[in-house]
């Protein structure tokens, strides 16, 4: 008795290699998909929003540049880190190659500039309280309080930390961003990446110490590649999170759950050319979003309808 089985295709046949490369890039595509679904997911996310959960949010996708790549001072050495001090009612960022704190105008204008010694590869700095700044410093994962009010003009970190935190250390993949929550005195530190994470600081300053929190789940699900920068927003409660190879700004709720983005590449949200590279944000008291970037560059982002003209209030 003899048996007849229908031809097959060969893997070594010309139908066999077309399938089997068929089947290979389609793996491959998948992959890619499974890579890119945060993206995709949290567009999807924004298209579909109610316009409760939109007011409910600081809603990144309404801001449009109205200050887009304003060159600061060619002499400034890798400037980093961002904050908004409503006292001053100005911005303070710092550098990390000459390490100096720089008082910024609202519009991108060098109020003054403080030389800081002591410090080994400042990254961040923060406002926490009136004349009260921390800064991080990357490679040592440490955290320095620092004292800046009208008259300063240099400062000297030459004292021991206020806290280091040598988790994972890797080189300068370490702390890359600050931001404060007033409304619970909790300061976020964010890992750069290998692995990307943003720690929670209770009790930073405290007589009863400090309690030093992750949270894997969302940071393994944050559809970024790195972290350069870190705001909080006391009005949602919200997180921005800042990643320059992503090159986008990223509002995390409550919960830690990605909610709406802003892209900052050329041609989207006002910007002529992609932000370069992207290492502070902030957020001052009337909603204007600033964004620094190497090699020292000043944007400025602001709801469409809202007034330039109104920088003095």
């Amino acid at each position: 008795m003899s048996f007849h089985y229908p031809d097959r295709p060969s893997l070594f046949s010309r139908q066999g290699r077309v399938l089997l490369l068929a089947g290979a890039s389609l793996a491959a595509i998948l992959l890619a998909g499974r890579a890119l679904l945060p993206g995709w997911h949290l567009f999807w996310q924004q298209q579909l929003a109610t316009v409760e959960q939109r007011d409910a949010a600081v809603w990144l996708p309404d801001f449009v540049a109205d200050i887009d790549a304003l060159p600061i001072a060619a002499d400034l050495d890798n400037l980093s880190g961002l904050t908004f001090d409503p006292e001053r009612g100005s911005l303070f960022a710092i550098t990390n190659g000459r390490p100096e704190v720089i008082e910024l105008s609202l519009d991108g204008q060098i109020l003054r500039r403080i030389p800081v010694s002591g410090l080994e590869d400042p990254e961040a700095i923060e406002y926490v309280a009136p004349s009260r700044y921390v800064v991080a410093d990357e490679r040592r994962q440490s955290l320095h309080l620092l004292e800046i009010d009208a008259h300063t003009q240099r400062l000297d970190v030459s004292r021991p930390a206020e806290l280091t935190i040598g988790i994972g250390r890797n080189g300068n993949k370490g702390f890359e961003g600050l931001a404060f929550d007033p409304l619970q005195h909790r300061l976020f530190v964010a890992k750069e990446r290998d692995p990307r994470m943003i720690y929670e600081i209770a009790g930073f300053r405290s007589a009863d110490g400090v309690t030093v929190v992750d949270n894997p789940a969302r940071d393994q699900g944050l559809p970024v590649r790195d972290l350069s920068s870190l705001h909080f927003d006391p009005t949602s409660g919200h997180l921005l999170a800042l990643s320059d190879e992503s090159r986008q700004i990223v509002e995390l709720d409550r919960q830690g759950r990605a909610v709406s983005r802003l892209p900052l590449r050329a041609g989207q949200h006002g910007l002529k050319e992609s932000v370069p590279q992207a290492e502070g944000v902030a957020m001052d008291d009337q909603g204007r979003l600033y964004v620094v970037s190497e090699p020292n560059l000043f944007y400025r982002f602001v709801r469409p309808g809202a007034a330039s003209a109104s920088l003095g209030g």
